[in-house]
């Protein structure tokens, strides 16, 4: 029950999405915030016992635990129950869980493309998932009815959906979401390394730049410790191209080559232009991400 999750909740409530919320968490502490919070109807120590009597399942969880999260549930799943999950990696995630999933359950994975740096039960809120993007992957040979219920849920949170190729997926998210957070994370740990910049400096004379890189490096390292060992393929692949291109842009530089570095800047300005025009960013200050009120 972290952002995802008690977002999930949140936005079940407010839109009536579903008759009963049960939830799971092996956080004591975690349990006892979603209580206070009123995120669930009901609130058990394992998924196992959340589970039974569940028509949606949603897994929200870092991908390296989603296989044995699956098979503890495995056994307690009802025949014709949809399980679903909210990983920003698929491929690994359906190799771990459909093994352990019984031949009556619908499996029908999905990412809502959406979040914040925050974590735990109280970052949640409801309009977490307004207007972003659900990507669902479903395997090969999913009842088509069963993705469609998913789909019709995540058009019920705001969503817009989308369904690709797991793989496919993985690659685009390499490159849109996973190397952005390796290379925030990489920055942010150079700048704490400079021995001729003190900590305090650096945070001090923080210009947007780098104050913006470190919004995305405060997220989770656990979901993205996951992230990466479960995408590698894809996300080296993104960072060879990226090498690649960070090369030819030494070359500019260095060659003091004025016309090359303004033909760049201005093609990425314009895809910035796009990300707005589609309302996945607004042009407002501060990323246009002040938390709205649950």
């Amino acid at each position: 029950m972290g952002l995802i999750g008690s977002s999930l909740a949140h936005v079940c409530r407010r839109k009536g999405l579903a008759r009963e919320i049960a939830a799971a968490d092996t956080s004591a502490t975690v349990r006892e915030t979603v209580k206070e919070l009123g995120l669930a109807d009901e609130v058990f120590e394992t998924a196992a016992a959340a589970v039974s009597g569940a028509d949606l399942v949603i897994l929200c969880a870092p991908p390296g635990a989603m296989g044995s999260i699956a098979q503890n549930i495995g056994p307690f799943l009802e025949p014709g129950v949809i399980l679903s999950d909210v990983g920003s990696v698929k491929a690994s995630i359906i190799k771990a869980v459909a093994p352990h999933l019984p031949a009556t359950v619908h499996f029908v994975p999905a990412h809502p493309v959406a979040g914040t740096e925050q974590s735990g039960p109280r970052a949640g809120f409801s309009t977490l998932f307004l207007n972003r993007w659900s990507i669902l992957t479903p395997p090969e040979g999913t009842d088509p009815k069963a993705v469609a219920r998913v789909a019709a849920f995540w058009s019920g949170a705001g969503s817009n959906v989308e369904i690709m190729q797991p793989a496919h997926h993985d690659l685009v998210l390499a490159i849109t979401s996973h190397v952005p957070h390796l290379i925030a994370y990489n920055i942010v740990g150079t700048a704490a390394d400079l021995e001729e910049v003190t900590q305090s400096e650096v945070i001090k004379f923080s210009a947007g730049g780098f104050r913006d890189f470190t919004r995305i490096a405060a997220s989770d390292p656990t979901m993205w410790r996951d992230v990466f060992l479960n995408n590698k393929a894809a996300v080296l692949e993104m960072l060879g191209r990226f090498n690649e291109d960070l090369s030819a842009l030494q070359r500019m530089i260095r060659n003091s080559d004025g016309d090359g570095l303004f033909e760049l800047f201005t093609r990425t300005r314009a895809i910035r232009r796009g990300i707005i025009e589609q309302g996945q960013e607004t042009a407002a200050p501060d990323f246009g991400r002040r938390m709205p009120e649950t």
